[in-house]
């Protein structure tokens, strides 16, 4: 069954978070055809990025389909969302029928703060640590990780961890052998254990 991948955007996201594995998930149609990417925003219009180019949103919260994966980038536009009481709605409505929930950077911050890492363990942007883990206390904060999973939640560091991250996504949804093809397709270096991290020592976590 071809499944549906839907990226949130929101104004101040971080370009790489999302077209890092945007790369990764669009290539996945070349296996099958019918797998569709979907950029959403809350109102289904255009969101700006933190560096400054705008993108096009396919669905709203109202109308956006059926997704099997939801990511949410990181950026400066986090500090808003988490206090953004739709966003965090539409992100609990969704945990509860969609296959994989992935975040990259501070995107993990909202997940907390709308209570879906509760009891979980999850990790996030090594930079931005201090104030991502102070959105959920009640979150087993993993320090040195590129990427964390837990279930269905599937939580990364910062920016380029995300490609390493959507590759496991698409390996659980798509199968190894999939995944594998498309880091070769990429020239990407995949980093498969998910607990190497030499950004936590240089940030002082470990």
């Amino acid at each position: 069954m071809a499944h549906t991948y839907g990226i949130i955007l929101f104004d101040g996201f971080e370009l790489l978070d999302v077209f890092g594995p945007a790369e990764a998930f669009g290539m996945v149609k070349h296996f099958d055809a019918a797998t569709r990417l979907l950029m959403i925003t809350h109102d289904g219009e255009p969101a700006t990025s933190a560096q400054g180019p705008r993108v096009l949103a396919d669905a709203s919260f109202a109308n956006c389909p059926p997704l099997d994966l939801v990511l949410l980038p990181g950026g400066i536009g986090t500090r808003e969302g988490v206090a953004d009481d739709a966003q965090k709605a539409f992100l609990r409505d969704r945990a509860a029928s969609t296959g994989l929930m992935t975040t990259v950077c501070t995107g993990s911050a909202v997940f907390a703060a709308a209570g879906l890492l509760d009891g979980r363990r999850a990790t996030s942007n090594k930079r931005s640590w201090q104030w991502v883990i102070a959105q959920g206390s009640g979150v087993e904060w993993v320090p040195e990780a590129r990427w964390v999973a837990d279930g269905k939640y599937l939580t990364s560091a910062g920016v380029s961890a995300g490609i390493d991250m959507a590759l496991a996504a698409i390996a659980e949804l798509e199968g190894a052998t999939t995944a594998e093809r498309i880091a070769a397709a990429m020239e990407y270096e995949w980093h498969r254990d998910p607990a190497w991290d030499p950004f936590a020592k240089l940030n002082g976590l470990v």
